[in-house]
């Protein structure tokens, strides 16, 4: 959902106020109103008013009809209006002012420590160095006397890391080094200046302050304090700062500090009072060999992160923003400070935890040099090694880095799944075809779209509804008018076998007649202003207040909101939507909170990117509590942090119904999945304007084959259920959504694989195969798990496609028409408008549930089609994995089935990979398809000591042969022998 100012300005949509920010004070109104449907034309209110109104209204007509539907840049801050990057920025690669005091070394069993120094200003920083288990290095410097404690991310950690002995294999005046346990790898502490250099064998893997950009803003006094210093420590920082404060004085021409933006800075209107003055953080990494880096999501970019040299750093800063533009690297809703490095020998990760705002500068060697260019360099011999080095820039916090060495791609997913957690394992029916609109009018309409998809036998699991369900933008409750009867409805769904989503936003309505705000407020549960009253800003209520999500009393009272007798009108079949959570404040700066808002002793300004993951926890963990502890919660969030994976679901956002939005859908998903956000989607149909038919077909075809498929459209878009666009339309997408449903089986078990191991379920091709360089920079394609391959059409009026299929010796098998491929080529597929291209690995097998129904919980006991494909290359390998759908007995009961399935010389057995779970189901094998087989003579079915025959067709011109109803359960062992 959108913080629109024009929306806002007309009084269209959401807001129950016309007061702008951007606006002139002379031109600001605060006018309530009801909220509705006919919201869309509330312009006309504008009429009531005087004459500065109907300036308002001239300007809201020019925003709208003159189709300004995109960013606002200017209500968001480049580099050089964010004075401590642009401070940092200014810094050059060049010789650091730092060097190690390799006599205050202290090394024990699980960290070494040493003193760094500034030489320029005396402050002294104190470094940490840990050996983690599982060849993961962490590396954290702060200040070594600060004035008081420096902000250290909480809460994203799923525990403190398991450490390994450091050894020092030798060390003099120069520096140390140290043995980092694997194989050759050391790590080499150089002192004069202080650097550090991580080595296997004679190669280097990765340097830090290599290029001396390591930057640490202590924390100081201002020179006007009244404050007096009351320890001989104290004392000598402040006079050390202000050592500091005259020689930057002087570097900067005489300059007043403020002009800096030190202790105070302006943006727009907003004033940032900064009453810890500067404080910022940085430290370049170099990465010799590397060309290729991914992640730091989240950005509407390529899946091949770009170099900034020239230009805007990527951003890491959660904000709600307008219609984002596309190929840029401003911040988005969401921040993931982790990158990937990848070349054909090793992948390395480096996750960087500081939750403050946080820029992040990349460049390359061989950045802008064509093929041609790098052809020329290895005839003529150059000796250049490419490289790729990277600065991280914070506002605040500490240093606290942890550099994951691989060395393949599925290690650096196990390594951070190891720090952070891995994708929570959603129910099964949140796998399945979600229906949202802004918003479903009434109960009435409810009820009409749910007999919308029976009437045409489409599949659906979960209805969405939107803020204009609640009482007045007052969450927790229901519109006494549009929804009289929660429960009847709930109930009527719930008849259906589906569920229902409801909208519940972190900003509550100040209201003395809202339950909701008063007990907030009783228990001074709120955010606070620099001046210590409750924060207060707009948002969809209009005037709002801000629960401070970072106080665990705070969540756990959240948390228990849920409850089905303090949650009034909900169900079991009700799920949550957490949207606006970044937090989004219309007349905040950048349109969320001010930095110097106060949660507890901490600055807004140090936990920002944290209140997203905050907010979505305390909702998944009410989910949880509501029920027992038994059932696993589905949650949707907007914002999100290192480590949200362990609540729930993410999507892209407020997108747009054009093809470049669908095209980018997919490298923003590849990139969330890179760094353990496997449960991601887009607004299917895009969120704002209206799509054409061939636009929405493309669009369900492509989030089928996506892990979270929702429909999503504006409120003053024309409706788009999947009926809606003609008889044919129709058809095509009931197909997409059918396919969805009948690979659900491998969804859910890709999902438990993404849960048990942190592996992602939505893979770039090269996390496949990490050796094969054409696959570095495709964006296009991606695989399910291992053993499908998607190539959506995003091209407007594309009559084919060009897909890259991997793997030299592979061979790939069309699903619709089971023709083999070989890999390692560029295949050209001709595709009409049914064509959704996708292919399984040799190799492979697939469990897929062909009998389609209303619900996937519909399908429960239904029987499972194996989809064999064969490969001369190697054993055909599956699994399939069975159990409640719903609950956590999975894990505390071991209630499962797990099993292996292989075709191994003509035999096709399944074994059970869990001998200690404990499951039972109606499910059997109804059909086993074998692609690329030959003829039998005879097929027969051994279990339970019984061998008995089984009918079969052979298709000599696919080669597919057909085993028809086997007959087997689905959790039994057996074996099928091909004679």
């Amino acid at each position: 959902m959108v913080a629109g100012s024009c929306y806002r300005l007309c009084g269209l949509g959401r807001s129950q106020s016309v007061e702008d920010p951007l606006l002139p004070s002379s031109l600001r109104v605060n006018q309530p109103r009801s909220g509705g449907r006919g919201e869309q034309s509330r312009c006309k209110m504008a009429a009531a008013f005087n004459e500065r109104m109907g300036l308002l209204l001239g300007l809201c007509v020019f925003f709208l009809l003159g189709g300004v539907w995109a960013v606002d840049r200017g209500n968001f801050k480049t580099c050089n209006q964010s004075a401590f990057c642009k401070r940092q920025r200014a810094l050059k690669p060049g010789q650091s002012s730092y060097r190690a005091l390799l006599d205050t070394l202290e090394l024990s069993d699980s960290r070494l420590t040493l003193q760094l120094i500034n030489d320029n200003n005396k402050v002294h920083l104190l470094l940490e160095l840990y050996r983690l288990q599982g060849n993961i290095t962490r590396v954290k410097i702060n200040e070594l006397k600060p004035l008081k404690p420096r902000f250290e991310v909480p809460d994203v950690l799923i525990g403190e890391p398991p450490t390994e002995p450091l050894s020092v294999l030798s060390r003099d005046d120069n520096g140390l080094v140290l043995s980092l346990g694997v194989e050759s790898q050391r790590l080499i502490v150089s002192a004069r200046p202080f650097r550090l250099d991580i080595m296997e064998g004679p190669e280097v893997l990765l340097s830090l302050n290599s290029r001396g950009l390591l930057a640490f803003e202590h924390l100081r006094l201002r020179k006007d304090t009244q404050a007096d210093p009351e320890s001989a420590e104290v004392k000598e920082n402040v006079d050390e700062a202000e050592k500091q404060d005259e020689e930057e004085k002087a570097e900067g021409g005489g300059k007043d500090k403020e002009e800096d933006g030190l202790w105070e800075e302006t943006f727009k209107s907003h004033t940032d009072s900064k009453p810890n003055g500067p404080t910022a953080v940085s430290l370049d990494f170099s990465l010799p060999g590397v060309e290729h880096v991914y992640g730091i999501p989240e950005h509407a970019d390529n899946l091949k992160l770009k170099t900034t040299d020239g230009g805007e750093p990527y951003r890491l800063y959660n904000l709600d923003v307008f219609q984002y533009e596309l190929y840029n690297p401003m911040a988005l809703y969401g921040a993931v400070p982790v990158m990937l490095a990848h070349n054909t020998q090793r992948t390395m990760g480096i996750f960087w935890l500081n939750a403050a705002e946080t820029w992040v500068d990349i460049s390359s060697n061989t950045a802008g040099k064509t093929v041609f260019g790098k052809m020329l360099d290895f005839v003529q011999g150059s000796s250049e090694t490419p490289q790729t080095d990277v600065r991280w820039i914070s506002e605040s916090g500490i240093i606290d880095v942890f550099i994951m060495l691989g060395p393949k791609p599925s290690d650096v997913f196990t390594q951070y799944a190891s720090l952070t957690g891995t994708q929570s394992f959603p129910p099964l029916t949140g796998l399945a075809y979600h229906q949202c609109r802004w918003n479903y009018n009434d109960q009435d309409d409810v009820k009409a779209v749910d007999e919308g998809f029976d009437q045409h036998d489409i599949p659906c699991d979960f209805i969405w509804l939107d803020i204009e369900h609640t009482d007045g933008k007052r969450y927790f409750t229901w519109d006494p008018h549009k929804f009289p009867q929660p429960k009847d409805m709930l109930q009527g769904i719930k008849d259906k076998r589906r569920k229902m989503v409801a909208i519940v936003d972190p900003h509550i309505k100040v209201d003395s007649g809202y339950k909701i705000h008063n007990e907030i407020r009783d228990k001074n549960f709120y955010v606070k202003n620099k001046d210590g009253g409750d924060y207060e800003g707009w948002c969809w209520p209009g005037n709002s207040g801000y629960p401070d999500f970072t106080n665990p009393e705070m969540r756990a009272w959240w948390a228990s909101m849920f409850a089905y007798d303090q949650y009034e009108g909900s169900m079991e079949n009700l799920y949550t939507w957490n949207d606006m959570n970044e937090p989004s404040v219309f007349n905040g700066p950048e349109v969320t909170m001010h930095k110097d808002a106060m949660h507890g002793h901490w600055e807004h300004r140090d936990v920002h990117n944290l209140y997203g993951l905050y907010v979505h926890r305390a909702t998944a963990e009410g989910q949880i509590q509501r029920s027992g502890g038994t059932e696993r919660p589905f949650v949707l969030t907007r914002a999100f942090f290192a480590g949200s994976q362990r609540y729930g679901a993410v999507w892209t956002g407020d997108n747009a119904a054009e093809w470049d939005h669908l095209k980018i859908s997919v490298p923003m998903c590849l990139s969330l999945g890179l760094v353990g956000i496997s449960l991601c989607g887009a607004d299917v149909g895009g969120f704002f304007k209206s799509p054409s038919a061939e636009l929405l077909v493309r669009w369900y075809q492509t989030g089928a084959y996506q892990p979270f498929f929702r429909a999503h459209a504006h409120l003053d878009t024309p409706r788009r259920e999947p009926w809606l666009f003609g008889p044919e339309n129709t058809a095509l997408i009931r197909e997409a959504i059918r396919q969805r449903y009948a690979l659900l089986p491998y969804w859910y078990q890709q999902f438990y694989q993404a849960h048990k191991t942190g592996q992602p379920v939505m893979r770039a091709l090269w996390v496949e195969y990490p050796k094969d360089t054409a696959t570095f920079t495709i964006d296009d394609e991606f695989l399910i798990g291992r053993d499908l391959l998607v190539h959506t059409v995003t091209e407007e009026g594309a009559r084919g496609v060009t897909a890259y299929l991997p793997g030299l010796g592979e061979v790939w098998y069309d699903v619709h028409t089971f023709q083999k491929h070989n890999g390692a080529q560029n295949l050209y597929i001709p595709v009409t408008m049914s064509s959704i291209p996708v292919f399984q690995r040799g190799g492979s097998i697939i469990p897929r549930k062909v009998r389609v129904r209303r619900s996937s919980e519909c399908m429960e006991n239904d029987p499972y089609t194996l989809f064999v494909a064969l490969s001369p290359q190697r054993v055909a390998e599956g699994e399939l994995y069975i159990d409640d759908g719903h609950t956590f007995n999975f894990q505390t009961k071991k209630e499962f089935i797990h099993r292996g399935l292989s075709f191994v010389n003509n035999v096709l057995t399944s074994k059970n990979l869990c001998p200690e779970s404990n499951f039972s189901t109606k499910s059997w094998i109804e059909k086993v398809l074998i692609l690329g087989a030959s003829k039998p003579s005879k097929v027969t079915l051994k279990m339970d000591g019984k061998e008995t025959s089984v009918d079969f067709e052979f298709d000599a011109s696919m080669s597919v042969l057909t085993l028809r109803k086997p007959g087997m359960n689905a959790g039994a062992d057996w074996a099928v022998v091909l004679l």
